[in-house]
């Protein structure tokens, strides 16, 4: 077993989680700071400041041909209703010509406003994708900047949640708000203008009836926005729940727990449908409120309007209009109410972005800034003198400078001080120097701190004093790359990519050919049982790696780092899920590996490290005893307790 309570975290390594969890946006959220959000969403679209202005263009002039259209269309109902009266009476005709040619106009207007409908969409789609895309590269590129204790201490589902979930609805609520807030807006001002141009006074009429939805759909949302946050709620814990039971479907067979976690599943599920159907319900209540309202103000323009078309104060086509008028003009109010919704999910969901693109990152990394510094430099030297020499090359040969500082890989510990919480050190003055090809073993208790040293040797956490030096070079002068690069790692805890047995094992060396590949897995002693499998070396492995052996894995991870070829090798109990013949042979292949290499050993089963240079034994964080495995025998202190506890039973009958 690894040191698991070096970590703030402990859990099983898993390739994906199930986006639909924490970070699903619901109707009626909200985000902390909605102006400050949605202000710096302005200021990161801001290239789009042109197609922007074009947008509210289009949409306006969509909007407000719009608008004109039942005006114009009124005049030919005025002149049928007219001629057909003149008809009646005989004293005229319908005047079929001009009736044409404003329907012509009619139809030429709302084409163009559907043109301009067109234009706006196809602009918004692109800005709205385009953004999602941006947002994606930035979050991507913010996760190799943060620092590895992040992941430790936040949820892999919420870190994919702010890719998918939370981008895909800003995507949506960033098309859908932005043009019908335009289009609203600009609908309800233009109508206002003409229904006050034909009668102000069956404008208050309908403008009476604006209060009495707004006070009803109030009230609606009021009472439908806590069963919209309970939703929420609740949906995140029923995906928790599935996503659990499925990962661990084993352990929950294994266990005879399949009832209690389907009955965990079903009362969650049944407050869920609770607040599922109260919610909807409630949503569902605003569309006929408003629609009612509307129709007892149609009622009201109607008889009003009649009596004025009776006094000839407003032609029946005006009347026409202004109907059409009043079903336009409650149509966006309902709109603008939506889109409040709309635009509350939006900043949420860029809240939740931001919030993630705001995470402290890992320091600066000043050798890889002077490297660069220093590439540009023999660049500029080389042409002082007159050479032709390409970037790439001077690259390259920097990229060897650097390498070579580290050929020899001797590395020293010296007064080491480290804590996940500043205030709870873990490492406490740990000084120890390993020489160039040593293999070393860390061997301790579990919460010794072996995990931990080897996180600080990979530079995932920086030291809070003292150093850590690969031959004589602090580490926090070497870019993380760098150091990163130097080190090959075994871990207990498999981890295999879904793709080919090929895939995972070229993972270590991406040019590596197919020749070297079978190479690497014979002399790991993966190639028999490799050739076994349907499909061999293009074996697909599932998501999961359920497919798969623990054993196997763990081979398949072991030839991965075989095939990396790395001068510094870290081996976290590297064979404890293999049987003890296969672990015999892999032993003897990491043997020849780590000859002539710096090789670092955390183990539990002591008896795999005997043939161990050094061994480091460590307790609390400090190293309480070094030495060969004989020579630490012979002392009989704490190492001896530790080994010979692993072949002796306790008074229970139980083995250490």
């Amino acid at each position: 077993m690894s040191d698991d309570r070096d970590n703030p975290v402990i859990s099983a390594p898993r390739r994906r989680r199930s986006p639909h969890g924490a970070g699903r946006m619901m109707p009626g959220e909200k985000p902390r700071d909605f102006k400050g959000t949605v202000m710096r969403l302005i200021r990161f679209m801001g290239r789009f400041k042109v197609t922007l202005v074009l947008v509210m263009i289009f949409s306006i002039a969509s909007t407000v041909f719009n608008i004109i259209g039942p005006k114009v269309l009124s005049e030919a109902t005025t002149l049928l209703f007219n001629g057909a009266v003149a008809k009646i009476a005989g004293t005229g005709t319908i005047d079929f010509p001009s009736i044409a040619t404003i329907i012509l106009i009619t139809l030429a207007i709302y084409c163009f406003s559907a043109v301009c409908t067109f234009i706006v969409g196809w602009i918004m789609s692109y800005i709205s994708q385009k953004t999602c895309y941006d947002l994606r590269e930035a979050i991507s590129k913010k996760i190799d900047r943060i620092p590895f204790g992040y992941y430790e201490r936040t949820s892999t589902g919420d870190v994919l949640s702010r890719i998918t979930n939370d981008v895909d609805t800003l995507g949506q609520s960033l098309n859908q708000g932005i043009t019908q807030l335009i289009t609203s807006i600009t609908t309800v001002v233009g109508v206002l203008v003409m229904m006050l141009m034909i009668n102000w006074i069956m404008t208050l009429i309908a403008l009476v009836m604006i209060p009495i939805s707004l006070i009803l759909v109030s009230v609606v949302v009021k009472r439908s926005q806590k069963y919209f946050y309970a939703q929420q709620d609740l949906l995140g814990a029923i995906n928790g729940q599935v996503e659990e039971t499925f990962s661990g479907h084993t352990v929950v067979k294994a266990f005879c727990h399949e009832k209690r976690s389907l009955d965990e599943y079903l009362a969650t599920n049944e407050k869920l449908y609770e607040a599922g159907w109260k919610s909807q319900f409630l949503s569902g209540l605003m569309p006929p409120i408003m629609g009612f309202v509307g129709n007892l103000g149609y009622v009201a323009v109607a008889f009003v309007g009649s009596i004025f078309a009776v006094m000839g104060t407003i032609t029946v086509g005006d009347i026409q209009a202004f109907i059409q008028y009043v079903r336009n003009f409650t149509q966006p109010i309902t709109q603008l109410a939506q889109v409040a919704n709309v635009l509350q999910s939006m900043a949420a969901a860029a809240e939740r972005i931001f919030g993630f693109l705001d995470s402290p990152e890992e320091g600066e990394d000043t050798a890889a800034v002077k490297q660069d510094a220093a590439k540009a430099t023999a660049v500029e030297e080389a042409a002082a003198k007159g050479a032709v020499v390409k970037d790439a090359e001077a690259k390259d040969a920097t990229e060897k400078d650097a390498a070579a500082k580290t050929t020899g890989c001797s590395v020293c510990f010296d007064h080491v001080h480290f804590g996940y919480d500043p205030e709870k050190p873990i490492i406490n003055d740990f000084t120890a120097c390993v020489e160039e090809g040593q293999t070393v073993a860390i061997v301790g208790p579990t919460g010794a701190g072996k995990t931990t040293m080897v996180k600080l040797l990979m530079r995932f956490y920086d030291v809070q004093s003292g150093s850590i030096t690969i031959d004589g070079v602090d580490i926090r002068d070497m870019s993380r790359d760098e150091v990163r690069s130097s080190f090959g790692m075994v871990l207990q805890d498999t981890w295999l990519f879904s793709g080919s047995v090929r895939e995972n094992i070229r993972y270590g060396r991406l040019d590596a050919t197919d020749e070297e590949i079978i190479d690497a897995a014979k002399r790991v002693r993966a190639h028999r049982f490799i050739t076994t499998l349907p499909g061999g070396y293009d074996f697909e492995i599932n998501e999961d790696a359920s497919n798969i052996s623990a054993g196997q894995r763990q081979l398949i991870t072991i030839a991965r780092a075989l095939l990396a070829d790395r001068r510094m090798l870290i081996l976290d109990e590297a064979t404890s899920s293999v049987d003890t013949r296969t672990e015999q042979r892999i032993q003897d292949a990491m043997d020849a590996l780590m000859k002539d290499r710096t090789s670092f050993v955390i183990a539990h089963r002591l008896s795999t490290i005997r043939s161990a240079d050094l061994i480091l034994v460590m307790n609390h964080g400090d190293i309480v005893e070094q030495g060969t495995h004989e020579e630490l025998l012979s002392l009989g202190g704490f190492y001896a307790d530790l080994y010979n506890s692993q072949f002796r039973d306790t008074d229970d009958g139980e083995t250490c």
